[in-house]
């Protein structure tokens, strides 16, 4: 399969994190705590990172909020998590960030809503102080369109226009144009202040993925400044995932997004990584980036019934999402490794053969020991009530024995 050609974008640096250029894409998120419970915001940024969260935003809302920031990214750093931090702000954001300078230097990067801080209107001294701010503190700016929120002074006269029109064209489509100007002329009056285009991200966001994409198309033709990707208000469960999913995906494909997040909305007391690994399997499955091995298993049928195989997939996956903190400082390379874990002798070998590591579990009526392949040659056949930890075993044998010595080749001698 051919590469994928990534659109040209200005590189920008964020807090020691590109985004944009030529290098890899980078995942994000968003915490959901009350920032200003410095603890639970600090643990939450914690399992994100840990998760692989590579930015982590938090949101400024409020002086308790703004007080807690740097409490928060220096408590982090005493745990030695160096993920940038970066700033929500709406409404208020011109106040706190003057008000608060230790906040504003504590943050990585500021996120503007052009239509939540006035600019477009007669005076848009809010956005310039908050330009500002990014300019005394050498920080980068976000500037994040949302349809929820766009610039009605823009949209009214843009649909004004609109209407005189012989061929009027749709209100869909002029809201589209209009979510898209909004963040070009943003951008623009961000450079009249002084903030150079390596400092600007921009983001347009709406919740339907046809829009999304018809937006993201018209703004990468339109400029060269780094952008991040997300459906905004993606939603619950399988309908955030796949949602997300689809758009990110047309998008990636065709080389436009420079930064990812997925705006899922989690179950009550949910696990708000899953947006994380969301972003990472979209492209992991693109093949833009590698972050963990992958398992390959089969969905199941009539010669499945044990629920065995299903069992040891989700073990063997989990057991290496829980692997590759360690891992990927000891073993260049790991988060390439393939693994399948079949049900039964239809695909098992075929599919075992293909990876890494496969094992073939015996199905229904089949002889119950199962073939283990490695590098496509059959290694052993397992057989009794220990298949689950003797593969691990296998599995950590060959992890130690094919990525150590890339380990040991690297000139820091690390892995990373």
């Amino acid at each position: 399969m051919p590469a994928i050609q990534r659109r040209k974008s200005v590189p920008v640096n964020v807090g020691g994190v590109w985004i944009g250029g030529e290098h890899p894409i980078v995942v994000q998120s968003m915490t959901n705590t009350d920032t200003a419970d410095v603890a639970a915001t600090v643990n939450q940024v914690m399992e994100l990172a840990r998760a692989g969260s590579e930015i982590v935003r938090v949101t400024v809302n409020t002086e308790e909020a703004a007080r807690a920031v740097p409490k928060i990214v220096e408590t982090l750093d005493q745990f030695g998590v160096r993920v940038p931090i970066v700033g929500d702000f709406h409404y208020n954001g011109h106040i706190l960030l003057r008000k608060y300078p230790d906040c504003a230097r504590a943050l990585a990067k500021y996120r503007i809503n052009p239509g939540n801080v006035n600019i477009g209107k007669k005076h848009d001294e809010n956005f310039r102080t908050m330009i500002e701010a990014a300019l005394e503190f050498d920080r980068p700016v976000r500037i994040g369109v949302n349809w929820g929120s766009l610039d009605q002074a823009l949209l009214t006269r843009m649909m004004d226009e609109n209407a005189r029109l012989e061929q009027p064209r749709s209100s869909q489509e002029v809201m589209i144009d209009a979510i898209v100007a909004s963040a070009l002329n943003s951008a623009k009056t961000a450079e009249s202040y002084g903030l150079a285009p390596n400092r600007i991200v921009l983001s347009a966001k709406v919740s339907s993925v046809p829009d999304l994409i018809q937006v993201y198309r018209k703004l990468a033709a339109e400029c060269e400044y780094a952008l991040h990707l997300g459906l905004t208000e993606a939603g619950l469960g399988v309908k955030g995932i796949v949602a997300t999913t689809a758009a990110l995906s047309i998008l990636l494909q065709e080389g436009i997004g420079d930064t990812i997040r997925a705006s899922l909305t989690p179950l009550p007391n949910g696990d708000r990584t899953e947006e994380v690994f969301v972003c990472q399997q979209i492209l992991q499955s693109l093949g833009l980036r590698n972050f963990t091995p992958q398992v390959t298993a089969c969905p199941g049928c009539g010669r499945t019934t044990s629920t065995f195989f299903q069992e040891m997939a989700d073990q063997i996956q989990t057991y290496l999402r829980q692997q590759m903190p360690v891992w990927k400082t000891r073993y260049a390379g790991v988060e390439e490794l393939k693994v399948a874990v079949m049900g039964c002798v239809v695909n098992g070998p075929g599919e075992s053969k293909h990876a890494n590591l496969g094992i073939s579990l015996p199905g229904t009526f089949e002889e119950p020991v199962a073939p283990v392949y490695v590098d496509g040659r059959l290694l052993k056949t397992l057989r009794g009530d220990h298949i689950v930890a003797e593969f691990i075993q296998i599995l950590n044998d060959y992890v130690e024995r094919k990525y150590a010595v890339a380990v040991a080749e690297t000139p820091q001698g690390v892995g990373l």
